[in-house]
């Protein structure tokens, strides 16, 4: 992948701590170029069977609303508990604009 036209690397990696907990990062843009890749990451078997689910976005430089309703649609359908953190305010922002903050708690 190359990187946006703000020079951010995009990139998700997925960690399986144990059976009850995985972890998502998210790095860069994440913009409608890695929608595709998100999306199937985010149906990964190791996520659909954790309990608990830590999104970590504190180095997304940008989100755009699309992942952020990709994001949105895998919590609603994942039958355990989500935590978003995130650190920037325009990401915070366009995850509340989608509705994540309904679905999943979100750490600033």
């Amino acid at each position: 992948m190359t990187a946006g036209p703000h020079g951010a690397q995009p990139g998700i990696v997925i960690t399986a701590i144990d059976g009850r907990r995985a972890e998502v990062t998210l790095t860069g843009d994440a913009d409608s170029r890695l929608l595709h890749d998100l999306e199937a990451r985010l149906a990964d078997a190791r996520l659909q069977q954790a309990e608990h689910w830590v999104l970590d976005l504190h180095g997304v430089t940008r989100i755009e609303l699309a992942c952020a309703y990709a994001l949105l649609r895998a919590v609603t359908q994942h039958s355990g508990t989500a935590v978003v953190r995130a650190g920037r305010r325009a990401v915070l922002r366009t995850l509340r604009h989608a509705g994540l903050d309904k679905a999943a708690v979100i750490e600033d």
